[in-house]
């Protein structure tokens, strides 16, 4: 019974292997991804190490498409960032010179009430801030009444994951 358990096991992975094409992405992820790349012809699946998405701009008919940008979920990168009641799971993307193009924020729990970090200000205030920024809350940040755990968790999280993203996947600007 175990022979027959792996060996089908086997089967699944052989597509993956001989570089067949992947699933379709969820529509949801999709659709949130759009929202951080509006400009963007395609995503690809989640792939590597640390796992993130691909972002691509359309391409010239013939041409290969350009990588524009890479997006991450926190979890995946800062798993023990946590905020008063859990972890919040965001959606973070940035283009490939370091500078976030958007979060958004897709799951956390409050005991309290929703009123931290799942507001449009919130998100809105990452658009366009480099990863050399402090991200401290009360200064680049704006720091909520009552949440301060959450924001500064959040906030910790978003920095620190797009740091590394940047550390391992994109190549440093050369010095003039």
């Amino acid at each position: 019974m175990r022979t027959v358990f792996l060996a089908a096991l086997g089967f699944l992975c052989i597509p993956v292997a001989m570089g067949q094409a992947q699933p379709p992405m969820d529509p949801v992820v999709k659709s949130q991804l759009k929202v951080i790349f509006p400009d963007a012809a395609t995503f690809s699946n989640k792939e590597g190490s640390p796992p993130h998405y691909k972002v691509y701009a359309a391409a010239p008919k013939g041409q290969e498409a350009k990588l524009i940008g890479l997006a991450w979920w926190t979890t995946e990168l800062e798993p023990l960032e946590r905020a008063f009641d859990g972890p919040i799971k965001m959606l973070v993307g940035m283009d490939t010179t370091g500078i976030l193009q958007g979060v958004v924020v897709t799951e956390h729990r409050e005991p309290y009430g929703d009123f931290s970090v799942d507001t449009p200000a919130f998100a809105a205030q990452f658009k366009g801030k480099n990863i050399r920024d402090p991200f401290k809350v009360g200064q680049d940040i704006d720091a909520i009444s009552r949440a301060t755990i959450s924001v500064t968790s959040a906030s910790r999280a978003v920095r620190n994951s797009a740091r590394r993203i940047a550390r391992q996947l994109l190549t440093p600007p050369e010095k003039k």
